[in-house]
């Protein structure tokens, strides 16, 4: 069975009576078939992939206290040393996982712990892969303070086409890994800050499968 994110059963529900509008009105005032059938099969296509982009997809989770899951699906695009200047305030290993429409755009929680801070930045709606997207785009900064103490900082970020973060942390919160902690609508990318001494497992290229693929261990 389909379980959609919980923030976007509107969203789906409107795009569902949107393509049964327009399907109806092609019917009912267009009389040729050569017509009728793209649209229908148009709409269909539509519907089902608005369907499946919202969903939330069942996976066998990661949880644990070092080791750093994906938070999205998507593919590796930065693997990187950085100053991170807005809540670290000092020099980071930076992985970044960049989504397209075709993937499933919920996010989950890297690592077992407690939600410290959590800020939402307005900002541009660049595309997503270009490098300063991260500072430039409208986002949502997230730290977690991991069971052995370290500090892991996760963005979401609004791509070109996205127009809404959504993120379910607040100060204090328990969280663990591979657990559902939001999602961000149409093309986007995550950020992932971690401490230096982090074992990085992946690299540029790789594709990765939200709470289930490892990327570093702490």
């Amino acid at each position: 069975m389909i379980r959609i994110d919980k923030n976007s059963k509107g969203t789906v529900a409107a795009v569902c009576i949107f393509c049964v509008a327009v399907t109806a009105a092609v019917f009912a005032f267009v009389p040729s078939w050569w017509i009728r059938v793209p649209v229908l099969l148009l709409m269909a296509w539509f519907c089902r992939w608005q369907i499946l982009f919202h969903s939330v997809p069942r996976r066998n989770p990661v949880s644990s206290d070092t080791d750093i899951v994906a938070v999205s699906d998507g593919r590796i695009v930065i693997c990187d040393e950085v100053e991170e200047k807005v809540y670290l305030n000092r020099r980071v290993k930076m992985i970044s996982i960049y989504m397209d429409f075709w993937d499933y755009h919920v996010n989950w929680w890297p690592v077992n712990g407690t939600v410290e801070r959590t800020q939402y930045f307005p900002g541009k709606h660049a595309l997503a892969f270009k490098p300063k997207a991260s500072e430039e785009n409208e986002h949502t900064c997230t730290v977690v303070k991991a069971a052995s103490g370290a500090e892991v900082l996760f963005k979401q970020l609004a791509g070109g086409f996205a127009r809404r973060i959504v993120c379910y942390a607040k100060p204090g919160l328990e969280v663990r890994g591979g657990e559902q902690c939001g999602i961000i609508k149409f093309g986007s990318r995550i950020d992932i800050f971690l401490p230096l001494a982090a074992e990085v497992l992946v690299k540029v290229g790789d594709v990765v499968t939200g709470s289930e693929t490892i990327l570093a261990r702490l």
